[in-house]
């Protein structure tokens, strides 16, 4: 098996450290700056010995060397920057997701493709339209990075350990995003029965801000352990054949009422890509609260460059 990395910066090499050792596929990391991937390839490449994983790491300024890749990570992009409009964001980032689409596709036609590139909702949405895929083979971290920080959360509040929780996030990655404490559980309880509305809403409001909190804290570094871990934890799912559930952004194409929306739901994953996209018995509240959410991705989507 052979993954693609496009993008060599803190999330992208992470990701490719994360991959190698796993050991399961040949990774190669790309990035257009000359140098960037493959001085970090080769220093992956010489930990080989003590980590004991025997596939190869390298690291490229060409597309050349991803061709024949059964799944694409894609993190390139550029995190916002003072004074940036969110539509100038969209823009750029748009323009370098295109271009990661287009090259890859041609040289790996029957890749599954992963997007990281922020706006993730939109960038998903974006790639699935450039690369003319099925949709069950474009989709994008979004669920599983959030839930993992609800977890986290969580786990501080109630004293227990984050593997104890199976979280519930969906909705647009960012300020929309929504927290289900009723289908979030907690040692096979549901966190609405565990703590109350206010508590609740504190920990919901702290995920939506899991990201800035980071920022905040770091100042010059944005978040990259746990995005990588729960990018791996994706391609683990798609290599493997697991059938493993976890919340990713997908298109949608009637599910939750909805269409033509790229969203983070329950889905499925497997080899090719989302097996199934899991529909929650969501009361009328619930369901309301994802169609802002939708709503929301929707007017990024419409900001996209034509």
């Amino acid at each position: 098996m052979k993954i693609t990395v496009v993008g060599a910066g803190n999330v992208g090499a992470t990701l490719a450290q994360r991959l190698i050792e796993k050991d399961f596929a040949d990774i190669v990391l790309v990035d257009v700056i000359e140098g960037i991937p493959q001085g970090k390839a080769l220093d992956m490449r010489q930990s080989a010995n003590v980590i004991g994983f025997t596939h190869q790491i390298t690291g490229s300024n060409s597309y050349e060397t991803t061709a024949g890749s059964d799944i694409v990570v894609v993190t390139a992009g550029i995190a916002r920057k003072p004074g940036m409009s969110r539509d100038e964001l969209v823009g750029i980032n748009a323009r370098i997701v295109r271009e990661v689409i287009e090259k890859s596709i041609a040289l790996s036609p029957h890749a599954v493709f992963v997007i990281v590139s922020n706006p993730v909702d939109a960038m998903t949405y974006l790639a699935l339209k450039v690369s003319k895929l099925p949709r069950n083979r474009v989709f994008g971290l979004s669920g599983v990075l959030d839930g993992g920080r609800l977890a986290a959360f969580i786990a501080e509040e109630l004293a227990v350990n984050a593997p104890e929780v199976t979280p519930c996030v969906m909705g647009e990655h960012g300020s929309s995003m929504v927290v289900y404490p009723r289908f979030t559980i907690v040692g096979g309880k549901p966190l609405s029965e565990l703590v109350d509305e206010a508590k609740q809403k504190a920990l919901a409001e702290r995920t939506v801000n899991g990201g800035a909190e980071i920022v905040a804290i770091m100042k010059t570094s944005s978040a990259f352990y746990a995005p990588s871990a729960s990018v791996a934890h994706m391609v683990t799912a798609v290599a493997t054949d697991s059938g493993a559930m976890m919340n990713c952004a997908a298109c949608l194409e009637g599910e939750y009422g909805l269409s033509d929306v790229v969203i983070g739901v329950p889905v499925k994953l497997g080899r090719a890509g989302i097996r199934k996209i899991i529909e929650l018995p969501l009361n009328a509240e619930e369901l309301a609260a994802l169609k802002r959410s939708a709503e929301a991705v929707s007017k990024t989507i419409a900001a996209l460059p034509k």
